[in-house]
């Protein structure tokens, strides 16, 4: 697969560029939602449109990554990735650490869930994976913990369906640590975002630039697949002209895949079969 050199994107594309196709790896903070937060960025950066990848409920924090821009359309690739979060439980009866660390063991791959009553979704049953679910420090009925989960998966839910089997836990703290492919290590509080778009109005891009992750970065969760050099053809596939064979240096093997000319995004594309034409966009930056 071709790489797409990301941080030499960062650091040349001029940063106005850089703001009309990026995403921002945002801290959220507590008591607020995750539309709040979007919307907040939105008026810090007088941008036209914004959209996080995922919610989180108001009282939990941390990586909302959210788009800006055009870099919307590609909301709906980001979201669907696997979540770390870490968190605090308490527990209604006292429990041995052995036990408890026993019982959350069995909560570990395909379960089922069905949504809180205070969800935004329908309450239905479905299936979710726990890909870890393990103690970090246990203090007699206060425990902190970590848990590595499909998207979907309802924490909350999870520690009260643990509760079910241990004589009562509910969740008191929760932080999203990961999001797919977005750290807490590189997320940014709003109030330092503020203050570095106030430096970039007055003339210092240095820290913006840093903070601006540039939309290319679909390239690390779509297989990339390069066009061939020919402008007049590039001309017609940014105004959605399907892709026919002769247009790509090699097919990827999956059904979705980001195009690009060197470094620079042209869409996304899925597969079809129709003769000639093997993809046509679902995405263009044009």
């Amino acid at each position: 697969m071709p790489e797409i050199n990301l941080s030499k994107i960062q650091s040349s594309k001029p940063i106005k560029e850089l703001l009309e196709f990026c995403i921002i790896n945002v801290d959220k903070p507590a008591d607020c939602t995750s539309f709040d937060v979007a919307d907040k960025i939105r008026k810090i950066f007088s941008a036209r449109k914004t959209g996080h990848f995922g919610t989180l409920d108001p009282m939990v924090t941390g990586v909302l990554p959210t788009a800006i821009n055009r870099a919307c359309k590609l909301v709906g690739y980001f979201m669907h990735h696997d979540k770390i979060y870490v968190g605090k439980m308490y527990l209604h009866k006292d429990i041995d650490e052995k036990t408890l660390k026993e019982e959350m063991q069995k909560f570990i791959g395909k379960i089922k869930q069905k949504p809180p009553v205070k969800s935004s979704v329908k309450r239905v049953e479905r299936e979710r994976e726990v890909k870890r679910f393990e103690i970090l420090k246990f203090n007699k009925r206060i425990v902190e913990f970590i848990a590595d989960v499909q998207a979907g998966t309802y924490i909350r839910k999870l520690v009260s369906d643990l509760g079910d089997k241990i004589g009562g836990a509910h969740m008191t703290e929760l932080r999203r640590i990961k999001a797919g492919i977005f750290e807490e290590k590189n997320s940014f509080k709003i109030e330092d975002i503020e203050k570095a778009v106030d430096e970039y109005k007055n003339g210092d891009e240095t820290e913006l630039r840093k903070m601006l992750i540039p939309a290319e970065i679909i390239s690390e969760i779509l297989p990339v697949a390069q066009i061939k050099e020919n402008k007049d053809n590039l001309k017609s596939i940014l105004t959605g002209k399907p892709l026919m064979s002769t247009d790509l240096k090699e097919i990827p093997k999956e059904d979705l895949f980001a195009v690009f000319l060197d470094d620079r995004f042209i869409e996304v594309a899925h597969k079809v079969d129709e003769g000639d034409i093997i993809a046509r966009a679902e995405f263009v930056l044009n």
